[in-house]
């Protein structure tokens, strides 16, 4: 990949050129009155700098007031707001109308380069210590940069892709859990012909995220950064591997098809005719508030490889902690996000009141020491998914995942009901085609 000049104050000519279509984003005014804020600091008539946050992680307020106690020059302030993609339109409206934007900011992943397409975060690099980027995995790094050495958010929360089966049905029926994917196929097999109402798995037409961390860890990445330009790699050899895979194991009935989080799936889950998950690290929540009654049956590996031998993995959620792009108090924000997400203290304080799983690796070996309580049993929980998160593989997301994933759920919602793997490898190319198309709508120039 061809590094741009890095923009060591102000978003530089060579991103701008590369999120080319931002006016479609954010507007023109918006890339204007972006640039004229960069390197400003401000602070309060009394000398203490207050800076706000808008947040949607549980418990975060006693993670903040932490801070606070000990850092009466820097007071930061809560603002709870919802997750997801409403959390990304209110920030862009607040960004577009040029007031009511906060300083910081918790951003998902998949949303960094939208936001950074449209002008509304901070290039942190300039303000970042040296330190801080070796508390992370590369995979996990790489997704929160876009181009050369800037970096616009600092992870805070991560999850790697594992799995989660049934043990005593395995026990039961003499089955280890599946170091490839060829194992996998086997006890699920095994597993069905056993029972005819069991699932090792469902393959869920509604969760993308899921899908994009397999994936991810297939060695794909759905958008490419080629000089200045960008490139849609949807449709390529890991992506399809993965699609006919699953598709596949549907056609062959050998694993369920209905989407997660339902009343149907929490129904399976409790009475055992749905005995694994490919989930991520934070999956033992979910099971604890929707399989409650299984508590203690299951136990968790390192997800199933391509090739045995092999540690990748990819992910599935987390978000990150970013500085808007007209906060005047850019390095008070950095030092306080560098705080909140990298020391000991800060992780520790993420992990017990916000019962996240954090992305800083020294942190969570030490913050992390029981294991979570649906999975009492299982000693080596935590330390086996900290070495999970390891394994993620890089991974670019772009400028318009929104619009893919809409697609995403439109296409396989259609492949499921076919049922073939024919029909899962379409899909990808649908996918790929309508994400090339929006991009092109947008103006973008492609590589």
């Amino acid at each position: 990949m061809t590094s741009a000049t890095h923009p060591r104050q102000c978003p530089g000519l060579s991103r701008r050129r590369l999120l080319g279509a931002a006016t479609t984003l954010g507007g023109g005014a918006l890339a204007a009155g972006s640039l004229a804020g960069c390197g400003a600091a401000a602070v309060t008539g009394s000398g203490t700098t207050e800076l706000t946050f808008w947040t949607w992680a549980p418990g975060i307020e006693d993670v903040v007031a932490l801070w606070n106690e000990q850092n009466p020059d820097v007071q930061v302030e809560v603002s709870r707001q919802d997750a997801g993609d409403a959390a990304v339109t209110k920030l862009l409206t607040a960004v577009r109308a040029g007031n009511g934007a906060p300083d910081l900011v918790q951003v998902e992943y998949q949303a960094i380069t939208s936001l950074v397409a449209a002008n509304a975060l901070a290039d942190l690099s300039a303000d970042l210590s040296p330190e801080t980027a070796g508390h992370f995995a590369e995979g996990i790094w790489s997704s929160v940069g876009l181009q050369g050495d800037s970096i616009y958010a600092i992870p805070q929360d991560t999850g790697p892709l594992q799995l989660y089966f049934r043990g005593d049905v395995f026990d039961e029926l003499g089955l280890s859990a599946p170091t490839t994917w060829e194992e996998y196929a086997e006890a699920a097999r095994t597993i069905h012909a056993a029972d005819e109402t069991m699932f090792l798995g469902t393959f869920s037409s509604t969760d993308p995220g899921l899908f994009v961390g397999l994936a991810q860890q297939a060695g794909a990445s759905w958008w490419e950064i080629d000089g200045e330009r960008w490139r849609v790699a949807i449709d390529t050899e890991p992506t399809r591997r993965v699609a006919e895979y699953w598709g596949g194991l549907v056609e062959e009935g050998v694993i369920a098809a209905e989407p997660m989080y339902t009343p149907q799936w929490n129904a399976a889950l409790n009475a055992g005719t749905q005995v694994g998950w490919v989930s991520a690290a934070w999956a033992p929540g979910v099971l604890a508030g929707n399989a409650g009654s299984t508590a203690g049956l299951w136990r968790m590996a390192t997800i199933p490889q391509w090739d045995a031998g092999h540690a990748a993995t990819g992910n599935w959620g987390g978000s990150t902690t970013a500085v808007t792009v007209d906060s005047p108090r850019r390095a008070a924000a950095v030092r306080f996000a560098e705080w909140m997400n990298t020391s000991p203290e800060g992780v520790r304080a993420l992990v017990e009141k916000s019962g996240v799983f954090p992305a800083d690796r020294p942190g969570a070996a030490e913050a992390l020491t029981a294991p979570p309580e649906f999975f009492a049993g299982q000693e080596d929980f935590h330390e086996l998914s900290t070495d999970n998160a390891e394994g993620v593989r890089p991974f670019t997301f772009g400028p318009n995942v929104n619009v893919a994933y809409s697609i995403f759920n439109d296409a396989f919602a259609l492949a499921t009901r076919t049922g073939t793997a024919d029909a899962f490898v379409d899909a990808v190319a649908t996918i790929h085609a309508g994400t090339v198309a929006d991009l092109e709508n947008q103006g973008y120039d492609l590589a």
